[in-house]
């Protein structure tokens, strides 16, 4: 049995551990096996080179370098394994998160990103991707401490949702773009009637 492979994206403060966790527990209690997860930081490794990324200041290259690293780690020693034994894998950013952050908000080439992802990821692919979307200074706003990242000028940020709106009306099939505006509730819920059909054919 090949497993399901969920991401969710947004911007900072848009809720997705919340939801996450959410989600999980609601799979679960229809029976199903949902392991949960993050990048970066999904891995031992990877929680060393989170540390790095939110704390170090570098070059946007050298940041998008990192996070594939850590990708590349997160995709073989946990992602894929827990696909083949035919888990619910739902993960707190992806790939779509670099292209977003790196590419649109840091101006680095869409196509570099993407070339850089083929040898980090290889073919694997979200089979659903939850884009929590709100104006980036409503979700900076529910932040009590900053990292490096949340640091950055508010029009960073504005390009960062931009470009991940842009990424998904690109993958309409793919992506779910929710208010994360509205209610810890009524977010999940749209997300649960959303994905329903899917989880029934498991």
């Amino acid at each position: 049995m090949t497993g399901l492979f969920i991401t969710f994206e947004g911007p900072e403060g848009a809720g997705k551990s919340t939801q996450v966790t959410l989600l999980a527990e609601w799979l679960r209690a229809r029976g199903l096996e949902a392991y949960t997860t993050r990048e970066p930081g999904g891995t031992p490794l990877g929680r060393e080179i989170r540390r790095l990324l939110l704390s170090q200041d570098m070059s946007a290259e050298t940041e998008y370098l990192l996070y594939s690293a850590d990708r590349a780690e997160h995709v073989r020693k946990v992602v894929l394994p827990a696909l083949e034994e035919g888990k619910i894998v739902i993960s707190d950013r992806h790939l779509d998160s670099s292209l977003a952050y790196q590419g649109y908000g840091r101006g680095l080439p869409l196509d570099w990103l993407r070339q850089v992802a083929a040898g980090a990821v290889g073919s694997l692919r979200p089979h659903r991707t939850i884009l929590l979307d709100l104006p980036p200074e409503a979700g900076l706003a529910r932040l009590e401490q900053h990292d490096r990242l949340e640091q950055e000028h508010l029009e960073f940020h504005q390009r960062v949702r931009g470009g991940y709106l842009q990424l998904a009306r690109g993958e309409p099939a793919r992506y779910l773009v929710v208010d994360a505006t509205q209610s810890q509730q009524a977010v999940q819920a749209a997300i649960q009637q959303a994905l329903l059909p899917m989880i029934e054919e498991l």
